[in-house]
């Protein structure tokens, strides 16, 4: 039976994002074809509907189908009017499916950091690049001490996301881990986590330099979960759960608006311990939690 749910939970997707797909691909053309930024902008607004669109149709078939035990602590004060960081841990797919689920109409529209790659996914690649996401690049450590060059090319696709997201309210989704923890992972970069892998800071850190006047405050979310194991299939099979996601609204501090990440490495320290600090707390949170063992 959890198998037919997991099958018929993914044809729900697959048909939720066709239906929403075909006026999607119709606004993106005429994106394609407007002239001016403030025209393009109306546009981009048109995009956005859909999207949420497509979030609510998402969570209606999730709460109604797969009917999950998610719990969340929420701050007050949230509002879709204004503009969001959230900096997660990130354990799989499911992560982005339950963040949308928990935040939808208490923050503004979602976007967040994706590896170049997956600009091809059929359909929701090109969904991604006309609602204006950033698409990173990944480097070995190798690459980018032979050709830091490399790096300003993430630099500059951050800044233009950032540059954009001043224009119209957004929430900028942020897995700083920059990949799903797995415990051969964590042994692999010595993480000194228990739950988390390492903090990568740069993207965070320039987010903030950009928008942190606009930024309303920053989401910490850390997602917990039942099974030491998550999968997307096993939450589509309603396997992953309960799951339980714990938001905490933090100010930007005042020192963060007067620095450069990658020009003043005084600065670039002090930003590196501010992270690593909460990344403390949230891998202690982890381990209080009942389910989260991990081998």
């Amino acid at each position: 039976m959890a198998t037919l749910k997991g099958l018929t939970s993914a044809l729900l997707l697959i048909a939720n994002t066709l239906f929403w797909g075909v006026p999607l691909y119709l606004l993106t053309l005429l994106k394609l074809m407007t002239p001016t930024r403030r025209l393009r902008l109306r546009v981009l607004a048109g995009l956005n509907a859909i999207a949420l669109a497509w979030i609510a149709t998402n969570n209606w078939w999730i709460r109604h189908w797969v009917k999950p035990n998610i719990t969340a602590n929420l701050p007050e004060g949230l509002s879709p009017s204004q503009w969001w960081l959230v900096i997660a841990n990130h354990r799989s797919w499911t992560d982005i499916f339950v963040m949308q689920y928990v935040l939808y109409g208490r923050t503004s529209m979602p976007k967040f950091f994706l590896k170049r790659e997956l600009i091809f996914v059929p359909i929701i690649g090109l969904a991604w690049w006309a609602l204006e996401f950033p698409f990173m690049r990944r480097y070995a450590r190798s690459e980018l001490t032979h050709r830091p060059q490399l790096a300003e090319r993430d630099r500059r696709a951050t800044q233009r996301m950032c540059e954009r997201a001043r224009e119209m309210p957004m929430t900028i989704y942020n897995f700083v881990e920059g990949t799903r923890f797995t415990p051969t992972k964590r042994d692999l970069q010595a993480s000194p986590f228990r739950h988390l892998l390492r903090p990568k800071a740069g993207g965070t850190a320039q987010v903030i330099h950009l928008m942190g006047d606009r930024l309303s405050g920053i989401l910490d979310v850390t997602l917990h979960y039942r099974h030491a194991a998550p999968s997307f299939w096993h939450f589509l099979c309603g396997r992953d759960l309960p799951i339980h996601m714990d938001a905490r609204r933090l100010n930007v501090p005042a020192w963060m608006g007067n620095g450069d990440y990658h020009l003043d490495p005084h600065y670039k320290e002090r930003f590196h311990s501010w992270l690593n600090a909460l990344w403390e707390e949230k891998d202690r949170a982890l381990e209080s939690f009942p389910s989260s063992s991990l081998s």
